[in-house]
């Protein structure tokens, strides 16, 4: 291999073609794309190499509408806006807050499609729905603890308002034959053995349980739930840091300054 064969072959990537005058993504001319499709079927062509149908795009556009803010409250949303007022770019307040995505905020519809896929995976195994899901529950305890991925919210009790729309989106998809439903039944059997094993008491599902179900339904890995919530809520990100830098401030803090943390002195005698 020459020298120039191998600075050519340090990248290889099958999403665009690119030299000068030409820019062709998954083999379409970026000029026939402008114009001709949306946002979220170009996410999609990126990702996978083809294009959704207009049945799939409309979908999987309803998950990216839903998560695209939850308020100040949203570490994710906080951290923009204080970033906003330390003096640092946009594309740095938007980098603050994407960032704060991780496990237990933003990335647990990652996790919630891995106990779907766990689920649909025991049922293809010969499982029944109800089995599959309290066995597949049992063995996500086991790694992660008692709280469920998807399930659960701080603020919307026994309802986040998001859900039950994007569950019924889901169910005239899968009506339509846009896609097959497995999802959103193995969604609600979730949602349904936990509120059992609470005693009756019924509990939300969230966003990330509700996305995860389209997600999962679409095809995409679990993975890329993560990556898309953080497409998603990156536009939250960046209309609250813009909004934040049109009001001004300087270094705010999560709390006013004349709120002080509780001090807490250190036993060293112990």
């Amino acid at each position: 291999m020459t020298d120039a064969d191998e600075i050519r072959h340090w990248w290889r990537t099958s999403i665009i073609d690119m030299e000068p005058g030409k820019i062709a993504f998954r083999g379409h001319p970026v000029q026939d794309l402008i114009g001709t499709v949306s946002f979220p079927q170009m996410i999609w062509l990126m990702l996978r190499g083809d294009l959704p149908s207009r049945e799939q795009a409309a979908l999987f556009e309803c998950a990216l509408v839903a998560g695209v803010d939850h308020g100040p409250q949203a570490p994710s949303i906080a951290a923009a806006r204080m970033a906003a007022t330390c003096g640092v770019g946009l594309n740095n307040v938007m980098a603050t807050g994407v960032n704060m995505l991780g496990d237990v905020h933003g990335g647990a519809g990652e996790q919630c499609a891995e106990l779907y896929e766990n689920i649909a995976a025991r049922m293809e195994g010969g499982a029944g729905l109800d089995q599959a899901v309290r066995d597949g529950l049992d063995e996500w305890r086991a790694a992660y603890g008692k709280i469920v991925s998807g399930f659960g919210h701080r603020f919307h009790k026994p309802v986040d308002p998001r859900a039950p729309r994007l569950m019924a989106l889901v169910r005239e998809a899968a009506e339509a034959g846009t896609v097959s439903g497995r999802f959103a039944s193995i969604g609600e059997a979730v949602q349904d053995e936990l509120g059992r094993q609470r005693g009756g008491r019924p509990i939300a599902m969230n966003i990330d349980g509700a996305t995860a179900v389209i997600f999962c339904e679409l095809g995409f890995p679990p993975p890329l739930s993560r990556g898309l919530f953080c497409l998603s809520r990156s536009v939250g990100v960046l209309a609250h840091g813009w909004e934040q830098m049109q009001q001004g401030g300087r270094n705010k803090g999560p709390m006013p300054p004349k709120f002080l943390p509780e001090y807490e002195p250190k036993d060293v005698t112990s």
